[in-house]
């Protein structure tokens, strides 16, 4: 027994080495961990469990039988991150560069297995040089065997990944399946085509890191939810993100204790919003005023910046944030901010999170590059995730809420529970001064004094229509409340909302426009 536990210790030390101390060391001088050691990171101590460790490849083409390392690339296995169950795979680049294959593919399908089996969260730490080519097609399978489970795993348990070096080719689309993204700056990089292929195709001459890099992809494309300056730093990000998030569809948000006291009220949010309509201000003031003390969580936040959406905690239970940006764009909705809350709206949805949404829109981005670029079937997203939705959700109209987009910003007409305003609401199909201009354009060209009646008819609109008075009449608007109360009404009206219960008709399922 003795020389069969030495033989036993000698191959586990052999498989934590992956393809050995020269390219760790390339690893390290790269200024990128292993995959066990971010392993280590991520899970509470001690508490990693390895699958397949042992495991190799089979192939022989092409001298690959001469390149056998224990675990094939990567590590899989399953650990506690806050104690609580999730599974995990870390790519291993020292091995055959982090390339897919066969045997690669089967030990992540395996926790995938595992983690849908038992209802806990899958993360993968991709760093790999995509599909092994030695092995030909059975690599192409390989990787639609993990895009297949992670389709049938959305919506069921939260998939998070992070990109820690190299995703190319078809090793793209498994992360683009998942909930959310993270991206390592200046080391971590995303396209189906690289720069050389770029340039071959369409002479555009391009780098990786303006390709595909972590910057790229947070700004401009919104591929990744959150770019992370260093390793450690994604890391600890996955294990805070996590914090706000259930195991798995059936369960509930975690729920940190809060005692609910009298003293509730937030002064603050009585002077945030300023006189003069027109004039900016930062939602995420009005959102820090309503929340628990530091504990938003924002989510895509350099991109389609009109838009603000993230995790909060609102007396310790975990809540999904989303809310109008005035200091961007005025707050409009556009293609970018209408993909971008659809798809928060959705995963809060299927994972029992309650909405808070924050409204100050003063309507749609008009424009010949939105129109021909599909805002109508964009801002229809948006549109029909608050409609499905049926998860606790309460909406505050802070100041505008024009046209449409009043509609589309979770409007009691499309299933809010709960619809409150504060008392400089305006709430109309557009605002006073172009509907002056449309509805007394005669009275106004007939005046001696036109610019006078305008101003007359304008403010004679605002009288009757842009204040939140007409909704309240309606039953649209449940309460108009003064702005340091906000914080108290939520509390109580999520607590009042705990046990709704609502389910859609049957279906197999809807047809989002996409």
């Amino acid at each position: 027994m003795k020389e069969a536990l030495e033989v036993l210790t000698q191959k586990k030390a052999q498989a934590k080495l992956g393809g050995g101390e020269k390219r760790i060391d390339a690893q390290h001088k790269k200024g990128k961990l292993t995959a066990y050691e971010r392993i280590d990171i991520l899970l509470d101590q001690g508490s990693f469990q390895p699958l397949g460790e042992l495991m190799t490849h089979r192939s022989k083409n092409f001298g690959l039988d001469k390149q056998k390392f224990y675990g094939d690339g990567v590590v899989v296995g399953y650990g506690k991150i806050h104690g609580r169950l999730v599974y995990v795979f870390s790519q291993d680049f020292t091995v055959l560069g982090g390339s897919l294959a066969e045997a690669h593919s089967e030990k992540i399908c395996r926790v995938m297995d595992l983690a849908m089996e038992n209802g806990a969260p899958l993360i993968g730490l991709n760093d790999s040089g995509g599909a092994r080519i030695q092995e030909g097609v059975v690599s192409l399978a390989a990787y639609a065997d993990i895009f297949y489970r992670n389709t049938k795993a959305s919506g069921v348990i939260p998939q998070i990944s992070a990109i820690m070096g190299p995703c190319a080719g078809g090793a793209v689309y498994s992360p683009a399946l998942t909930d959310f993204t993270l991206m390592v700056q200046q080391s971590a990089y995303m396209f189906v085509t690289g720069p050389n292929v770029v340039k071959t195709v369409t002479h555009e001459e391009v780098s990786s890191e303006d390709l595909g890099g972590a910057d790229t992809h947070a700004v401009k494309s919104g591929v990744t939810h959150f770019a992370l300056e260093d390793e450690l730093t994604a890391i600890r990000h996955i294990k805070k993100l996590l914090s706000y998030i259930p195991q798995n569809c059936e369960d509930e948000p975690p729920k940190k204790p809060y005692d609910v006291n009298e003293n509730e009220i937030r002064e603050g949010l009585n002077f945030i919003v300023p006189q003069n309509p027109n004039q900016p201000y930062d939602i995420r003031k009005v959102i820090q005023g309503i929340i628990d003390t530091d504990s938003f969580l924002e989510v895509h936040q350099e991109y389609a910046e009109n838009i603000v959406v993230g995790f909060s905690r609102i007396a310790g239970r975990s809540v999904g944030v989303i809310a109008n940006q005035p200091a961007v764009l005025a707050g409009v909705l556009d293609i970018n901010a209408s993909k971008k809350a659809a798809r928060f709206v959705r995963f809060c949805d299927a994972f029992n999170i309650p909405l808070l949404v924050l409204v100050d829109v003063p309507g749609f981005l008009p424009g010949t590059d939105q129109e021909w670029n599909g805002i109508i079937t964009n801002g229809a997203k948006l549109l029909y995730a608050f409609s499905e939705a049926t998860v606790p959700s309460i909406t505050v109209i802070t100041r505008k809420a024009y046209g449409g987009a009043y509609d589309v910003m979770n409007s009691k007409h499309i299933g809010a529970d709960l619809n409150f305003a504060w008392p400089k609401a305006e709430i109309a199909v557009m605002g006073a001064k172009g509907a002056s201009e449309i509805i007394f354009k005669k009275e106004i060209k007939a005046a001696k004094n036109p610019e006078k009646k305008h101003q007359e008819m304008e403010a004679e609109y605002s009288r009757l229509f842009a204040n939140p008075y007409r909704a309240a009449s309606r039953g649209y608007i449940d309460e108009v409340i003064e702005p340091s109360l906000t914080r108290k009404r939520i509390i109580s009206g999520f607590e009042m909302l705990e046990n709704k219960a609502l389910s859609l008709p049957k279906k197999k399922h809807g047809n989002i426009p996409l």
